[in-house]
C-alpha cells in the first residue's frame, strides 16, 4: 500500500524548497545586477578621470615653463 501523506508531504516539501530557492536566486540576481551597474559606473569615471590626465600633464608642462620663463626674466633685470 502506498503512503499518500508521506508523498504528498514530500511533493509540498520539495515545491517550496524550489519556490524559496528560486526566489532567492533572483534576488541575488539583482543584487549582482546592482553591484555590476556600480562597478562600471566606477570604471567609467576612472577612464574619464585616466583620459584627463595627459592634459593635465601637458598644462603643468606649460604652466612650469612660463614660470621659468619668469624668473629668467626676473633674474635678467
Amino acid at each position: 500500500m502506498i503512503d499518500w501523506t508521506s508523498i504528498i508531504v514530500a511533493v509540498v516539501t520539495a515545491t517550496g524548497a524550489g519556490a524559496g530557492s528560486l526566489y532567492g536566486i533572483r534576488k541575488t540576481s539583482c543584487l549582482t545586477d546592482f553591484k555590476i551597474d556600480r562597478l562600471t559606473e566606477e570604471v567609467r569615471r576612472h577612464n574619464d578621470f585616466a583620459s584627463r590626465i595627459p592634459v593635465i600633464e601637458e598644462r603643468l608642462k606649460v604652466v612650469n615653463h612660463r614660470l621659468e620663463d619668469l624668473e629668467n626674466k626676473l633674474k635678467g633685470n
